[in-house]
């Protein structure tokens, strides 16, 4: 897990905490900001999905491209 991964979660929890206070306390702002701190949380989140995605395609074809020269040299 990395840190946009940590951190988006943690907006989400934070604007979700926002959300409820501002609905049970009739404040429309702080319910709005809530909305919007998890909107933030889930891009920031969804990134760092991206990002970990990323990194383990470039290990697997670093593994693939690591067969494919043994592969090679064994038929020099």
């Amino acid at each position: 897990m990395n840190k946009n991964q940590v951190h988006g979660a943690s907006e989400q929890v934070k604007g979700k905490v926002n959300e409820v206070v501002g609905h049970v306390t009739g404040d429309k702002a702080q319910e709005v900001k809530g909305d919007i701190q998890q909107g933030m949380g889930k891009v920031q989140r969804a990134v760092g999905n991206a990002q970990e995605d990323a990194k383990h395609d470039a290990k697997e074809q670093a593994k693939r491209d690591e067969k494919q020269d043994v592969k090679h040299d064994s038929n020099s």
